[in-house]
C-alpha cells in the first residue's frame, strides 16, 4: 500500500513542475523573444529502486526532473518601428549589458533610445555594438522641436546589423554565436546568460541576417500548451485520486488493528 502511495506521489511531483512550466509558458505567450521550456524526468524505475531493499519505511527521493529550453524560432511580426530588430539565426542573440558590466544574450529585439541617446531594451540594459555601447547623439536624436525621437531620425539597420544615420555608418549591432544552446541560463523571460562552458563568439557579419522592423514573437504555441494542460491536470487529479483513496484504507486498516 506504502508501494501504491509513493508511486503516485512520485508521479504527482514532476506532474506539478509540468504544470507550473506550461502555466508560464502560457503566461508568457506575447512576450517578445520568449523561449518556451519543457520538462524531462529520469526514469522513475531508478527514482524508486530503494522500494525492493526497504520493507517499510519508504525514503524520500526526489523524482530528478529539470527544464529545458526550447530554441526553436518564434514568428516574425512586423512593427516597422525602426529600433525593433529580430535576428535570423537561431544561434545569434543581441547582446546586452547592465550598469554593472554583467553580459545577458536576448531575441528580444525591442529597444528604445535612453536621454543620453543610447540603444537600450525595455528593462535598461543597453545593446551593445561591437565597439561597445550603441549609441545615437548630437542633432540626430531631435526632430524640429528638439525631441528624442527615434522616429524622427533617418535610422537604417542593414541585414548584417551595420546602423546607419543619414547614410552616415555610426556603429554595427553585435550579434552573439552560441552553439551550444543548451549552455545558456534563463535568468528573465526572455534573457540568458552564459554558463562557464558556454562558446560565445561573434557571429562574423556576413553571416548575421537581421531584420530592420520586425520582432521575434515568443514560440509558445498556445494551443497545444492549454491542452497539455488539461491533460497535466487530469494526470494530477487521477494521482491525488489514488493517494486519497489508499489514504482511506490505510486509516481502516489502522482502526481496525486497533481492536485485535
Amino acid at each position: 500500500m506504502l508501494k501504491e502511495i509513493y508511486t503516485a506521489a512520485m508521479g504527482m511531483i514532476p506532474q506539478q513542475t509540468k504544470l507550473e512550466v506550461t502555466a508560464n509558458n502560457i503566461a508568457n505567450a506575447n512576450t517578445t523573444g520568449f523561449k518556451r521550456e519543457a520538462v524531462f524526468e529520469r526514469n522513475l524505475i531508478d527514482a524508486k529502486q530503494n522500494l525492493n531493499n526497504v520493507p517499510g519505511d519508504v525514503e524520500q527521493d526526489d523524482p530528478p526532473t529539470g527544464t529545458y529550453v526550447d530554441f526553436s524560432r518564434g514568428n516574425f511580426n512586423q512593427t516597422d518601428n525602426p529600433l525593433d530588430l529580430a535576428i535570423e539565426n537561431q544561434n545569434g542573440f543581441f547582446v546586452l549589458q547592465d550598469e554593472a558590466g554583467n553580459s545577458f544574450y536576448s531575441k528580444a529585439g525591442h529597444f528604445k533610445l535612453s536621454t543620453d541617446g543610447t540603444v537600450q531594451a525595455m528593462d535598461g540594459k543597453s545593446l551593445m555594438g561591437l565597439n561597445g555601447y550603441l549609441s545615437v547623439s548630437g542633432e540626430f536624436m531631435k526632430n524640429e522641436s528638439g525631441v528624442n525621437n527615434s522616429n524622427a531620425m533617418n535610422l537604417r539597420i542593414a541585414e548584417n546589423g551595420d546602423v546607419f544615420i543619414n547614410d552616415l555608418n555610426i556603429g554595427t549591432v553585435q550579434v552573439a554565436g552560441i552553439d551550444n544552446l543548451e549552455t545558456l541560463k534563463k535568468v528573465s523571460d526572455n534573457a540568458f546568460v552564459a554558463a562557464e562552458d558556454t562558446v560565445v563568439n561573434m557571429l562574423p557579419q556576413e553571416e548575421v541576417a537581421m531584420r530592420q522592423g520586425w520582432l521575434e514573437n515568443s514560440n509558445v504555441d498556445v494551443i497545444k500548451e492549454m491542452v497539455s494542460m488539461i491533460e497535466l491536470q487530469r494526470a494530477f487529479e487521477a494521482g491525488s485520486k489514488v493517494i486519497q483513496a489508499n489514504n482511506e484504507t490505510l486509516d481502516k486498516s489502522i482502526t481496525v488493528g486497533r481492536y485485535y
